[in-house]
């Protein structure tokens, strides 16, 4: 063969190589809604409690924007004790190292250096008196090997486990903000309860001297019996409202120490619901900006890149790889031999290896690996279309919180009201002791409604921090465009 007939035959094979490296199919940009949800109205700028901006990034500690030290506190223990996050932060370490390992394998050459000493016993010729000899042998050699990556095989094999490690290092920032949401979410609905429980013992009691004063009424024959029943009655229903809520502040408090990564017996006391203030206002971002902040979006970007270049690296395994080594050292049958110059041990060579036939495995590989590609970018385009839905979501919720919470103030305060003025006619005289406990009654219903309105909104404004994301993520990101390109066969490992 010919110089020029080799030099066309290897180009040839380049380019049919950068031909199927370029095959990896395309993931198309993900469509970027004008509004969050279905509902304009309900967009930032909607006039809602609390005030929602458009365009401004969340700050990062959220749930410093609640006003409340004791709240920080916990957090801050909680994602440092935390066994999960813990797990989760060892988990990365092991990810950065094998990253080092599998660049230092592929990219790096080989040396080692070997030391033998062995004495042996082998057969000797049938005609020889002696059927066996003993000789000793001693040796010390380096070795070196460095394989030449021409279609980027290596390259492509290690920039996909880095993007795994950054899809890993997303995950944990998505469990370090679950676990802070968890953590708020738990001690708003800890205080909600011990404020619930607190205004429901007021009912209970109300309830209960309505119902004694209805029993002395009935005894004395100037109220009817059914009368009197209905009211012990009400009495029994409001007291079986107290172990439901009790029990339910017990689960959320151990649910609070666990995330603190203390035992159940050691949870935190319930914060006073009024301690926890509501932000105001909140940031709220554009649409196309929530794709640079969430870090589950970002996880499945870089599940998608790790995706696309194991594909390339599958088809770029398909095309030669050349290896070339060398070694030097000395050994003989003496220390004497290892040490003069007849000692001297070489070698050097070169290995071209082009995979032939294996079973049509290195296709169904490639195959294998451009159908993953396919799979990540369907889940890419489906994490962000949930992200958008979490948001409208919670901006919903808000919306009906803030209305909610408008009709639960204005019934606490018209009961409130009612019941100071019936207080007062009966310390007048003008109005009956059963009509005054009654308006208690009324209002004491009223509060608990509305500790359970100020804390759906306080909640879900808290869902709505978690939903936006965190603004840093941006700036730890790798540089990288946003949907994987083409895959080249450049040295480098640059798209």
């Amino acid at each position: 063969m010919t110089k020029a007939t080799t030099t066309t035959t290897v180009l040839a094979a380049a380019l049919a190589a950068c031909s199927s490296l370029q095959s990896v199919p395309q993931a198309p940009a993900p469509v970027i809604p004008a509004h969050y949800g279905a509902d304009a109205a309900a967009e930032p700028g909607g006039g809602a409690d609390p005030r929602l901006v458009s365009g401004a990034a969340p700050p990062p500690r959220w749930w410093t924007q609640y006003q409340c030290a004791a709240l920080d506190d916990l957090v801050d223990e909680a994602l440092a004790r935390n066994a999960s996050l813990g797990a989760a932060r060892a988990e990365l370490r092991a990810a950065r190292e094998q990253l080092r390992a599998q660049i230092g394998e592929n990219a790096l050459p080989h040396i080692d250096v070997g030391l033998d000493g062995s004495r042996q016993r082998a057969l000797v010729q049938p005609f020889l008196p002696q059927p066996t000899y003993l000789y000793d042998v001693f040796a010390a050699q380096a070795q070196l090997s460095y394989t030449f990556d021409f279609f980027g095989a290596a390259v492509l094999a290690d920039r996909s486990l880095a993007a795994r490690v950054e899809q890993q290092r997303f995950e944990l920032e998505s469990i370090r903000r679950s676990i802070a949401a968890q953590l708020v979410l738990a001690t708003i609905d800890a205080a909600a309860l011990q404020a619930q429980i607190a205004a429901t013992s007021e009912l209970i009691d109300a309830v209960e001297r309505r119902a004694a004063q209805n029993a002395q009424r009935s005894s004395q024959g100037s109220l009817a019996a059914a009368e009197a029943l209905t009211s012990e009655a009400d009495a029994a229903a409001a007291r079986g409202l107290l172990p439901p809520l009790r029990a339910r502040l017990r689960v959320v408090r151990h649910a609070q120490a666990v995330l603190l990564g203390r035992n159940p017996q050691d949870a935190p006391e319930p914060l006073p619901l009024e301690s926890l203030h509501l932000p105001d206002p909140v940031p709220v971002e554009v649409p196309s900006e929530l794709l640079h902040r969430r870090p589950d979006v970002l996880a499945a970007e870089a599940a998608m890149r790790a995706a696309a270049d194991a594909a390339g690296a599958a088809t770029a395994s398909m095309f030669p790889s050349l290896t070339l080594s060398a070694s030097y050292g000395r050994g003989g049958f003496d220390w004497s031999t290892l040490a003069s110059p007849a000692g001297a041990l070489w070698s050097a060579g070169a290995l071209i290896t082009q995979p032939l036939f294996h079973g049509g495995a290195l296709a169904a590989r490639r195959r294998q690996y451009q159908a993953g590609y396919e799979a990540a970018a369907a889940q890419y385009r489906q994490t962000v279309l949930s992200a958008f839905q979490n948001v409208a979501d919670t901006l919903a919720d808000l919306d009906a919180d803030a209305a909610a919470l408008a009709q639960a103030r204005r019934g606490a305060l018209a009961s409130q009201r009612i019941r100071d003025d019936l207080q007062a006619r009966h310390a007048l005289g003008s109005a009956a002791l059963v009509t005054a406990l009654a308006a208690r009654e009324q209002y004491e219903s009223a509060h608990v409604r509305l500790i359970a309105a100020q804390a759906a909104q306080l909640a879900d404004t808290a869902q709505l921090y978690q939903a936006l994301g965190e603004a840093t993520l941006s700036e730890q990101r790798v540089a990288v465009s946003r949907a994987p390109g083409p895959v080249s066969t450049d040295r480098s490992g640059r798209r």
